[in-house]
């Protein structure tokens, strides 16, 4: 496996799903990997990556950034609301928005640095008492007060549960964002990808088919 194995099954997956070639972006989970690793693949030209955590990314993503003018990189871990500022001055885009305070703190800061990263809900479509998310039903009036905060949020994402047929999840989702007139779909990872891609994704996490193994952690 590698970026180039995973790139051409992402392409494969578009056309599979009568989808137009590069309307899914591949986002490459860099988090926890050796630097040398991420290094090789900045090196190939891929531009979007994905981090859990904010201070792991403020170590690295930096000097890469000034090095790679042009690539993103996505928050797509749980994002604890007095990380707020810091997520908002580094992420291009956040997709784990997941409750009311996180929304405050986040167009706060927005607000304050000027700067609006791409937002994505999370949706537990699962209803795991265990996972962060939103419920669907709490949905609707969740993103009322997101467009009260001006927030606009690009999409939803979502994380089906581990052991379980992803589909009904994604699907779930797609209909969600679809009743809302959200365009972005931020769903599957290295199992599940070309499924949701078969199901309308326009983003999908990637890491450990692209980059090997990561450390524990």
């Amino acid at each position: 496996m590698g970026l180039d194995d995973i790139t051409r099954r992402v392409s494969a997956a578009e056309i599979a799903a009568g989808r137009a070639p590069g309307s899914v972006t591949l986002i490459a989970v860099s988090k926890l990997q050796p630097p040398e690793r991420v290094e090789a693949v900045l090196a190939q030209g891929h531009a979007v990556y994905g981090e859990n955590y904010v201070q792991e990314a403020q170590a690295k993503w930096p000097a890469w950034h000034a090095a790679h003018p042009g690539v993103s990189v996505h928050m797509i871990g749980p994002l604890q609301s007095n990380k707020a500022r810091a997520a908002v001055a580094l992420f291009d885009a956040i997709h784990t928005l997941d409750r009311v305070t996180l929304a405050r703190k986040l167009a706060a800061q927005m607000a304050e640095q000027g700067r609006r990263p791409q937002v994505f809900v999370q949706v537990n479509t699962g209803d795991e008492p265990q996972k962060a998310g939103i419920l669907a039903d709490e949905l609707p009036g969740f993103l009322t007060l997101c467009a009260e905060l001006e927030l606009a949020p690009s999409g939803l994402m979502c994380i089906p549960p581990e052991g379980r047929d992803p589909v009904p999840h994604f699907r779930l989702l797609r209909g969600l964002a679809e009743a809302h007139g959200l365009p972005g779909l931020s769903m599957g990872m290295s199992a599940d990808f070309e499924a949701a891609i078969a199901e309308g994704a326009t983003h999908v996490r990637i890491g450990s088919a692209i980059f090997g193994a990561r450390a524990v952690g």
